[in-house]
């Protein structure tokens, strides 16, 4: 797991180079404008519902004693849950709405790879990759809600609230890279297979995701590079990965 990771890691250290060499960032103008717009919504609503939600949890405290402490710290939980919460719609919404934008990026990766496409490449149409793209980030923001809701509960209890931010930041990594991994898997495979190949690959999806979640904690920069950059570094590695499960069966 450690070292699939860390390739997913690693992958971005040749897709700067690789999207300037193949002429990849013209495909990138209408996604990042996209990112922009729907990080901007999203930031705007934060300072609205994070005094809302602080509100809410300070009310269940029903005792006057230590009222002040359970304020500050219901405030703090308010602005992390808006945080969280922003970032997974954010990615989702970004991701399935740039699908059939990728799908060209991933094709000119596969043939800088291989040389060319794969035999059982199928070229699917504008509409068709917006609907995969939507159909798997909705499954995946509906998944890791349940898992993450809960986990936010966690911030309440002192200590462990360390442990929950770091399984956060890493069930977050797994599914920003599940969405930049399908941009490739859509032209090989189909929904539940794709799910079971990231599933078998979660070290390359956790890897690209970690990069993919630290970019957006850069102000406007990172909002615009995360997608080309990841988007590239998954194909890489997504291609790789196909190449090497192919030769295994064959």
């Amino acid at each position: 797991m450690l070292t699939n990771i860390l390739s997913g890691i690693q992958a971005y250290a040749t897709a700067f180079q690789l999207l300037s060499k193949l002429k990849l960032w013209r495909y990138f103008a209408i996604p990042i404008v996209i990112s922009l717009l729907t990080a901007s919504v999203i930031v705007f609503s934060a300072y609205s519902l994070s005094d809302i939600i602080g509100a809410f949890i300070a009310q269940i405290w029903g005792w006057n004693w230590g009222k002040e402490v359970v304020n500050t710290i219901a405030a703090f939980v308010g602005i992390v849950v808006v945080v969280v919460i922003g970032f997974i719609f954010y990615k989702h919404i970004v991701l399935a709405l740039s699908a059939p934008f990728m799908s060209p990026v991933s094709e000119k990766i596969e043939i800088h790879i291989n040389g060319k496409l794969a035999d059982d490449y199928k070229r699917n149409t504008f509409f068709q990759l917006l609907l995969r793209g939507v159909k798997i980030n909705l499954r995946n923001l509906s998944k890791e809600l349940l898992i993450t809701i809960p986990i936010l509960f966690l911030k309440l209890i002192p200590g462990v609230n360390i442990f929950s931010t770091i399984l956060l930041f890493f069930i977050q990594s797994y599914y920003a890279g599940f969405g930049n991994i399908d941009y490739t898997l859509e032209r090989h495979m189909g929904y539940r297979q794709s799910i079971n190949f990231v599933k078998q690959h979660k070290g390359i999806a956790i890897g690209n995701g970690i990069i993919f979640i630290l970019f957006l904690f850069l102000p406007v920069l990172g909002i615009i590079l995360v997608l080309p950059l990841s988007v590239t570094a998954a194909s890489i590695k997504t291609v790789k990965a196909l190449h090497h499960n192919l030769e295994l069966n064959s």
